[in-house]
């Protein structure tokens, strides 16, 4: 029986949407890691996502994407998320 594995992918999204979209990318559970990059592809901010990642050190992440946004039109959010293993 095979382990769940890491899938990486990409989403190109606007300022105006990404705070919406890391949001809901918290609280889907099977996101590991997210990456924040500019149009020029630099990352600007990047956070481990999991279960430990709730109120006190959720709230300043979200602050700082929410202030990312305001600096620039497009992003790439970059996110690792495992997803279960096959079923045979």
């Amino acid at each position: 029986m095979s382990d769940a594995h890491n899938v990486t992918e990409e989403i190109k999204i606007t300022g105006e949407k990404l705070k919406v979209e890391i949001e809901k990318l918290i609280h889907e559970g099977n996101v590991n890691h997210i990456v924040i990059k500019n149009a020029e592809g630099h990352t600007l901010v990047e956070f481990p996502v999991g279960i430990g990642v709730i109120g006190l050190v959720l709230a300043p992440m979200l602050a700082a994407v929410a202030a990312i946004a305001t600096f620039a039109a497009d992003f790439t959010i970059v996110i690792t998320r495992t997803e279960p293993p096959p079923v045979v």
